[in-house]
């Protein structure tokens, strides 16, 4: 399987001026997690780092570090999420007819994730991880008053890896580049252009780095993981 990582963003909403993947987190930077992971799965076979020129250096400082036993290539990042994966599909290998696309923010992702994920697309074209709403929503208006409750049963909480195959997902995307349109993620791309978009559940802990947080917060997270084979032991000696 091949797997894109967009890592072509800032970390703004962390709080910092530089890349948010290379923010350490116990030990390691958050994209070396990810990588670790990905890698890790049996299906994977190749990666794709999505990112801007500038944080070459870096991203390749971590893969001389994890050394990992696969192929993995550097992707010019675009000026949106969007733009960035339409290059990675540009990009891929000529053998690859299914892509996982997961965040590399997302580094608490298992590399059983990935393999579930790989697995789902044998059935389908398209999918999302995801995990079932547990808390109560509510639907506001501009002025903030609460006007709809949604059955939470029928609601998920999108996660990535979203899969898709390749041929489908880029004429999705050469769809959206004529009509400009403007989407959040390649599964609302793919529900535009009329496709249908399953679901694979995902993981409680699969969050993603997008606020500071606390690190006793980030400590807890990683302890509740830390049996899956992608951990390293030194997460047990944590303070």
């Amino acid at each position: 399987m091949h797997v894109l990582i967009p890592a072509a963003g800032a970390g703004r909403r962390m709080g910092h001026d530089r890349n948010k993947l290379l923010l350490d987190l116990l030990g390691l930077p958050i994209l070396a997690w990810t990588l670790k992971a990905a890698a890790t799965a049996n299906t994977v076979t190749w990666i794709g780092i999505i990112c801007q020129p500038h944080d070459r250096p870096d991203f390749q400082a971590i893969l001389d570090r994890l050394n990992l036993p696969l192929r993995i290539e550097f992707i010019h990042g675009g000026d949106t999420r969007q733009a960035s994966v339409y290059n990675g599909l540009q990009n891929l290998p000529a053998n690859a007819t299914g892509v996982l696309i997961h965040d590399g923010a997302r580094c608490l992702a298992t590399p059983q994730l990935f393999d579930r994920c790989a697995a789902a697309l044998a059935s389908c074209d398209g999918f999302i991880a995801a995990v079932p709403v547990k808390d109560t929503i509510k639907r506001v208006d501009a002025n903030g008053t609460v006007c709809e409750t949604p059955d939470r049963d029928r609601l998920w909480a999108a996660q990535t890896p979203q899969g898709f195959t390749v041929d489908l997902l880029k004429a999705c995307h050469e769809q959206g580049r004529r009509e400009a349109w403007a989407v959040t993620d390649d599964a609302a791309l793919f529900e535009r252009a009329g496709k249908t978009v399953k679901i694979v559940e995902g993981e409680e802990t699969n969050l993603k780095v997008t606020t500071p947080g606390r690190p006793g917060d980030r400590r807890v997270y990683f302890a509740s993981t830390s049996d899956t084979d992608h951990h390293d032991a030194s997460l047990k000696q944590l303070p």
